[in-house]
């Protein structure tokens, strides 16, 4: 349901400033064509619960985009301030305007956006500033009704083309903050799945330009030049009202402009090596488009001034003169300001560097006021620095000086409101995801099981966490399907994969809405049943082991039933996932002992093994037996420590003398017999560390053929993947997904068996832009073999509560604190406390602080003992010089 020609003509006129023409458009439009199909009941462009659909949705944008370009010829934003306006002019009170309006709805507002129906909001007769109110307060409206239809929507392509453009209303209107939440919301929706469309397209490129307004120039050409690969690859799917030339020409011209703007950044910065690819880029783009398109194409002009400009960008400014001057003759006379605006700036720019000093000042006095007019703010920084550096070359100081102020006024704006926050907004999710959409598929990927679709063991684990973590007392249960490999060596591995999908359709429609059913590795599942006993989840899995003998397992050629076995253990106070974990697999292997096919609890009353599992003469078979474990009788009673729980389970049960003890794996963990008899062992030394793999400037595939090597070398620990792309974070989640733990907000991953925590290491985050580098620290500290507490965000007046509660400050053996604004909470906290502390210097900040180095200074300088300082950004040192402190004082 993509928009129609007459979206794509009121699109035009608003860009162009034609906003009488948008206004007599929109006047006609009826809410349900062309968007979409009259709704068959209720009112017209409302479904029965009369709420606005889609099709309204968009008139609705389009009409607060009219009335925001309104405010801004009126000269006020929709928050109500003046723009460019002196000191002296008051701000428009909007809630003037607002009140009445939103209280009644949005209804009233639709039929008209113009000047004649926003009575009914606050304005009344000829006053401007009463009017400016109800314009404001009726966009507000819009957006609001709006962006509850696009929410409402399950198709993303549409929310995300109507996100992309509320991002560009809220840019407008001078909402940084909300146009950079509108953008990450968009983004997140665009998955690469999508397929081609005129609509997604446009989506692509309009997030691209609102990108690049906010100063996010690589982003902003990753999307439009994705815009221009799906407009060529999918031209014969494009929709029919859409030309696939004109389409991909206007997409490549889009691309050039990006290109031949970042170059023109480059030669400012002195990088003139750096920058003449990108106009020969842009160049060859707009050369590109002015093939595709026909002669009389709207999209002609914008093309040639797209070329004058990388002409200029290259040297030819006598060609590029010419006709970027015709482009300025073109533009004047149709009305098109964006682009006059652009052709004007490049024109200058050429008679700059061609020594015509008064040709250049007046084209970019030109450019500047049309940029500043119409809220086009690329391009008024670029004529502010262009007529800041034309001034300083002629040894005019008076005149540059106000433009620099202005520029660098402006320059600072950007950097702290916008730049700063994409930083931490968007850095999270596109540099680790690529975007939001590609975050959900990762996690999906990373805990999700790819062939039942279920959880997977790393999600089983993280929720496990967070349930004994909330003080909860969740039942796990343990379920194995009987004799598996009989199962594929009767009807292959295929037939093998449908019988698992089919046991977790079973215990998916066995369980309850709350419970969650995961894959725990191979032929096993586990189900997390919060707030509930033993017994009750002994009897909601024995309804689903019943279900399973008696499915219909012949559909899928087996000639015998399909059988489950369940082990049930309930969570006490001080239990662990571990813990539980281990006491629940061990009833498991009770109920295969007993004869498979059985439901087996262990009572969190008394910690014994519920009857059920009393052991007959069957044992199982060698092929069956988990390595390291032993025949033996079950375990029947463990008297809980003061502190409660299965840890005595796993420690001290009362086990015959004569009973061989029960390992629960590898070397070092406890076993379920004492052997009081044997001296005490000597302390096992500590496990090797990680070896790491830097995924910085490596492919995938490499990262991948590494991570083999070195664990075939070193089987017995993991191997370390560090500053890893998100197409390689998925990698890793897919090839070893029993066996990796990742970490997004790191960039990292672990492919191996992690070590147990010994000692304890905590971590101190300055700032929400130190997230990243302290979340490297943690999770490299974990994977070395230590327990990592986390607190965030705790610099400047938000250290007090460490003071009120010193629990990290003293239960710990090291601490890590990451740091870049505020570099001297390293020295701060190490006042407070003798624990020794690892002080890392991040590169956030203040312009002013050169890349880190500003906060390595100050750490270096401090007089506080007990710190050492690592190098800027290295969270990875930083957590494995942590964790051997942490080992080493844990011995």
């Amino acid at each position: 349901m993509p928009p129609g020609a007459l979206h794509h003509r009121v699109t035009a006129a608003l860009a162009n400033w034609q906003l009488d023409d948008a206004e007599r458009l929109l006047s006609v439009v009826d809410p349900s064509t062309p968007y979409e199909a009259p709704a068959e009941a209720g009112h017209p462009g409302t479904d029965d619960r009369d709420e606005p659909t889609l099709g309204r949705a968009w008139a609705d944008t389009l009409r607060a985009e009219l009335l925001v370009r309104r405010l801004r010829v009126a000269g006020f934003t929709l928050v109500g301030e003046p723009l460019d306006a002196p000191e002296a002019t008051e701000s428009l009170d909007l809630h003037a305007g607002v009140a009445g309006l939103l209280d009644r709805g949005t209804g009233q507002g639709h039929g008209h956006a113009g000047g004649h129906g926003h009575g009914q909001g606050g304005g009344t007769g000829d006053d401007p500033r009463s009017e400016s109110a109800a314009h404001a307060a009726l966009a507000i409206a819009l957006v609001r009704s709006a962006k509850a239809a696009f929410d409402a929507s399950d198709d993303d392509l549409q929310r995300a083309a109507g996100l992309a453009r509320h991002a560009r209303i809220e840019l407008l209107s001078r909402r940084i903050d909300a146009a950079m939440d509108e953008a990450v919301e968009a983004a997140s929706l665009l998955d690469a799945g999508l397929p081609p469309s005129a609509l997604l397209v446009d989506t692509l490129g309009t997030l691209a330009g609102v990108l690049a307004d906010l100063e996010l120039m690589p982003l902003a050409l990753d999307y439009q030049r994705r815009a221009l690969e799906t407009a060529t690859a999918g031209a014969g799917l494009l929709d029919g009202d859409a030309d696939p030339d004109v389409l991909a020409a206007h997409s490549a011209t889009c691309l050039g402009e990006l290109c031949a703007e970042l170059g023109e950044a480059l030669l400012d910065d002195g990088d003139t090596d750096a920058a003449l690819p990108r106009f020969a880029e842009a160049r060859a783009l707009a050369e590109r488009a002015l093939a595709q398109l026909p002669p009389d194409a709207h999209g002609i002009v914008a093309a040639q001034v797209v070329h004058g400009w990388a002409l200029v960008g290259l040297g030819e400014h006598a060609a590029a003169t010419g006709q970027l001057r015709a482009a300025v003759r073109i533009t004047s006379a149709t009305g098109d300001r964006a682009l006059l605006a652009s052709a004007l700036l490049a024109l200058g720019r050429a008679l700059r560097r061609q020594e015509d000093g008064r040709g250049a000042d007046q084209q970019l006095a030109k450019s500047l006021s049309l940029a500043t007019e119409h809220g086009l703010p690329r391009l008024r920084r670029a004529a502010l620095r262009e007529l800041c550096t034309l001034h300083a070359e002629l040894d005019d100081a008076g005149r540059a000086l106000p433009y620099l102020q202005a520029y660098l006024a402006d320059e600072l704006d950007r950097v702290d409101e916008r730049r700063t926050r994409w930083v931490e907004l968007f850095g999270r999710r596109k540099s680790l995801l690529e975007n939001e959409r590609a975050a959900g598929q990762l996690r999906r990927q990373a805990y999700e099981d790819p062939l039942t679709h279920l959880p997977n063991r790393r999600y089983a684990e993280a929720r496990l966490d967070g349930l004994l973590g909330a003080g909860t007392t969740p039942a796990l249960a343990v379920v194995d399907v009987d004799r598996f490999k009989a199962i594929n060596d009767a009807v292959g591995h295929p037939g093998g994969d449908a019988v698992l999908r089919a046991v977790a359709e079973l215990l998916l429609a066995g369980c309850r809405d709350t419970d969650e059913v995961c894959r725990w590795a191979g032929d096993e599942f586990v189900v997390l049943l919060p707030d509930t006993t033993a017994e009750q989840a002994e009897r909601a899995l024995e309804r689903v082991r019943r279900a399973v003998a008696a499915h219909d397992w012949a559909a899928l050629g087996l000639t015998v039933p399909v059988t489950i076995s369940v082990g049930i253990a309930s969570a006490t106070r001080g239990d662990d996932r571990r813990t539980l974990f281990a006491a629940a697999d061990g009833v498991l292997y009770d109920a295969k002992r007993s004869g498979r096919d059985r439901v087996v609890r262990l009572s969190a009353v008394t910690q014994t093994r519920a009857p059920a599992a009393a052991t007959d003469d069957e044992t199982l078979p060698p092929a069956d037996r988990p390595a390291g474990v032993v025949d033996v009788p079950p375990v029947q009673t463990s008297p809980m420590d003061p502190v409660g729980g299965f840890a005595a389970l796993l420690a001290q049960p009362p086990v015959r003398p004569a009973d061989p003890p029960l390992s629960l794996g590898g070397p070092g963990e406890p076993s379920l017999a004492p052997e009081p008899t044997l001296p005490a062992p000597p302390a096992r030394p500590a496990p090797a560390e990680p070896d790491v793999i830097w995924g910085v400037g490596r492919s995938t595939e490499q990262v991948l053929a590494l991570v083999r090597e070195t664990r075939a070398a070193h089987p017995d620990r993991p191997a370390l993947v560090v500053r890893a792309s998100a197409d390689t974070l998925v990698a890793l989640a897919s090839a070893y997904d029993g066996s990796t733990t990742v970490d997004a907000t790191a960039m990292s991953a672990a492919v191996g068996p992690v070590p147990d925590p010994a000692g304890r290491v905590g971590v101190l985050c300055a700032s929400t832009a130190d997230a990243s580098v302290a979340a490297e620290a943690a999770f490299v500290a974990r994977v070395t073999g230590t327990e990592v507490v986390r607190v965030d965000d705790v610099g400047g007046s938000r250290l007090r509560p460490l003071l009120t509660d010193r629990t990290l400050l003293d239960d710990v053996d090291c601490l890590v604190v990451v740091a870049g604004l505020d570099a001297s909470l390293a020295g701060t906290v190490g006042a407070m406390t003798d624990v020794p502390i690892v002080a890392v210097p991040t590169s956030t900040g203040q312009p002013g602080s050169f890349g880190g180095f500003g906060a390595l200074l100050t750490m270096l300088n401090s007089a506080t003992p007990g710190v050492v300082v690592s190098n800027i950004d290295n969270g990875h040192a930083a957590g494995v010089f942590a964790a051997r402190i942490a080992r080493r004082t844990a011995r």
